[in-house]
């Protein structure tokens, strides 16, 4: 837990109880400041009432009289309309900000490595903590991933944290010095939150403005919007490091084929790397090599970090080899767009999908129908997938997720193809049949363990 001193004998509003808000405030009493806490959902007040933690509605009180209100940044707090909450802070003039602004008020002298993107963030950020790890620099990765900010740990000195930040969080820090900052690409997403593309272009940018003297910009250049902000970056005399997996860069690092070029000089062939399969985790490894260099580490013990990299839980997490059959356990993979960068990667795929079906559901997926060797259908999605399936793609309704597993298996090592992979990415949200996709690819995990 990170101590937030500054804040003793002052009153803070918490405002949501989720993973980062709870860990907020459970930093706040440990420092003596006085807390109240809210969310609007009273399960989670309940929870965190039994915690210890106080609870009190802010539109009840004086909020004039709170130093701060520390927002779960998953709350709208402009777009697509105000919570009532903020606007009320906005009138008494109290700064409201996430959990990312007290630590970086907490440490202004720790090194903060930050990572931004629409996708790739989590990937990136472990991998880079494993490489900072590996070269014998205490890191502790977290912040919109895994462990909330105030619930890292305490770095030495010379330690790094390595921040994953979205762009709902990066529109309410302001006093975070970044020594180095990636930013991935930027796809559409989020865009009610930030009033369209170019208010979520620019929360993606505010990264930029946090960067200390002398440090280093990574980014992307295979998407207009990076491409844009990189050339105004450079006008502005940042260090910029271009990152591709579209062309070889001779000033950059790259990967279009999958071998890793720093300044067009080879260092490493990434499809040696199982736990990072695909072009979009080939960027997410120029991303953090690019991010290393920077902060001198040499290129052999980055590739060795590579190689040892043991990937991330439910993000194409390889689960185990049973009879030449890979089991993979891609999870978060919720929408089709992430669904894809799973299927691209395998030629012989039995595909356990299913669930809520988001919006636009697996249509956009026919073109890469042809490395599906069978699908095995979950959940409520199951008519509305078979529909999109029927006649293109040999598939069984297997209703849960055991079934679905002991169908894949029997019919996979049936068929001994070489290379096949059963491959869990379900183009769905869990909340059907599971608590979280974390829950999902658990069980996953468990089943598949049950035999391999």
């Amino acid at each position: 837990m990170i101590p937030v001193s500054f804040l003793k004998g002052k009153r803070v509003a918490v405002m949501g109880l989720g993973r980062s808000g709870t860990a907020t405030a459970k930093a706040l009493l440990a420092s003596g400041a006085g807390v109240m806490a809210w969310d609007d959902n009273e399960g989670a007040r309940r929870i965190a009432a039994e915690a210890g933690i106080p609870i009190g509605d802010p539109m009840a009180i004086n909020l004039a009289k709170a130093e701060l209100v520390v927002w779960s940044p998953g709350i709208p707090h402009t777009h697509p309309q105000p919570h009532p909450v903020a606007e009320k802070a906005a009138a008494a003039k109290v700064p409201v900000v996430c959990d990312i602004e007290l630590l970086a008020r907490a440490k202004p002298d720790q090194r903060v490595l930050a990572v931004t993107g629409t996708n790739g963030k989590s990937t990136t950020t472990t991998l880079l903590a494993h490489v900072l790890d590996h070269a014998g620099i205490a890191a502790a990765a977290g912040g919109n991933l895994g462990t909330a900010a105030l619930d890292l740990p305490e770095l030495p000195g010379d330690g790094r944290y390595v921040l994953e930040l979205s762009s709902y969080q990066l529109e309410l820090v302001r006093s975070l010095k970044v020594g180095v900052a990636i930013l991935l690409n930027i796809t559409p997403d989020h865009l009610g939150r930030h009033g369209g593309m170019a208010g979520y272009i620019a929360a993606k940018r505010r990264l930029f403005d946090l960067v200390t003297p002398g440090g280093a910009v990574v980014i992307g250049v295979d998407d207009g919007p990076c491409r844009a902000m990189a050339a105004e970056l450079s006008r502005l005399g940042l260090r910029v490091v271009p990152v591709s997996v579209d062309k070889a860069l001779d000033n950059g690092v790259s990967a279009p084929d999958g071998v890793l070029l720093d300044q067009g000089r080879r260092v490493c062939d990434l499809k040696d790397f199982p736990r990072l399969p695909g072009r979009h985790n080939w960027q997410n490894a120029c991303a953090a090599y690019a991010a290393a260099r920077a902060e001198g580490i040499d290129a052999k013990t980055i590739v060795k970090a590579l190689e040892s990299y043991p990937g991330l839980a439910h993000r194409q997490e390889l689960v185990a080899v049973s009879d030449g059959i890979a089991w993979i356990n891609d999870s978060k993979a919720t929408n089709a767009d992430a669904v894809e960068k799973a299927l691209v990667c395998y030629d012989h795929v039995y595909w356990i999908l299913g669930g809520q079906a988001k919006e636009g559901g697996i249509a956009a997926l026919e073109k890469n129908f042809g490395r599906i060797e069978h699908a095995f259908l979950i959940g409520e999605a199951t008519d509305a997938f078979a529909a999109t399936l029927e006649g293109k793609v040999r598939y069984t309704r297997s209703g849960t997720l055991a079934n679905a597993v002991a169908a894949a298996r029997s019919l996979a090592v049936s068929d001994a193809i070489p290379g096949a992979v059963v491959l869990l990415s379900p183009a769905s949200a869990s909340w059907d049949q599971f608590k979280s996709f974390e829950h999902r690819g658990d069980t996953f995990r468990d089943l598949v363990k049950g035999f391999a």
